[in-house]
């Protein structure tokens, strides 16, 4: 006897079951709705990111490659935004992902670059240390924070969350600019490969043409 089943949300089945089904001779047809529950299909919408450098300021390092602010890249009603936002990076291999705020205080990674996703909430981030620059962000928007990158939350609404995730999961280190973290700090920097994936568009998004660019610039 064969039957039919109508599966909606491909993560709560895991391939063991779906394994077991074939084996008692059953047909799986999945159906997928958009709108009906299944995160699948819930891209985001074409962003050109803008793009800010910061220079070393003594006692955060910053980076010559561009910390890339992604506006509205998902619709802020967008329903699960988390679990649409995290899926979109694990979908580019950026994982590791945390669901969190952002440390009220000035801080860094030197192991690698990391991935914001807004998905609630707003607040003002500072980026860059204290002679950088303040953004107000609010869901949908997304922040590529380059290795060495300072940031910063000066103030946010109680239900604000962003999605934190790194290129190939990569382990992240928690600075603060104190002077016994250089220069070990600029040489793990240094160290940090460029991402294959924008975490947005994949292979072929703005990340990896903006930091090659910028790369070739800084070796003429």
């Amino acid at each position: 006897m064969i039957k039919t089943i109508a599966y909606l949300g491909l993560r709560t089945m895991g391939t063991g079951m779906v394994s077991n089904l074939f084996k008692a001779g059953c047909k799986l047809t999945i159906l997928l709705f958009i709108g009906g529950g299944s995160l699948m299909g819930q891209q985001p919408k074409e962003v050109e990111p803008q793009q800010l450098v910061f220079k070393d300021d003594g006692a955060i390092p910053n980076n010559t490659l561009p910390l890339l602010l992604y506006r509205e890249a998902f619709a802020a009603n967008t329903k699960d935004l988390a679990s649409v936002i995290e899926q979109r990076f694990a979908e580019n291999d950026w994982t590791g992902s945390w669901r969190a705020g952002v440390y009220p205080f000035p801080h860094y990674h030197s192991t690698t670059h990391e991935v914001l996703g807004v998905f609630g909430g707003s607040a003002t981030l500072r980026l860059g240390g204290a002679q950088g620059t303040t953004v107000k962000v609010g869901p949908g928007d997304v922040i590529v924070i380059p290795a060495g990158v300072g940031h910063q939350n000066l103030g946010s609404s109680a239900d604000f969350g962003v999605v934190g995730a790194y290129p190939g999961g990569r382990q992240w280190d928690l600075l603060r600019g104190l002077p016994r973290e250089r220069p070990q700090a600029d040489r793990n920097i240094a160290a940090v490969p460029l991402p294959d994936n924008d975490p947005l568009y994949g292979p072929n998004g703005p990340l990896k043409r903006i930091w090659k660019s910028q790369l070739n610039g800084a070796h003429i």
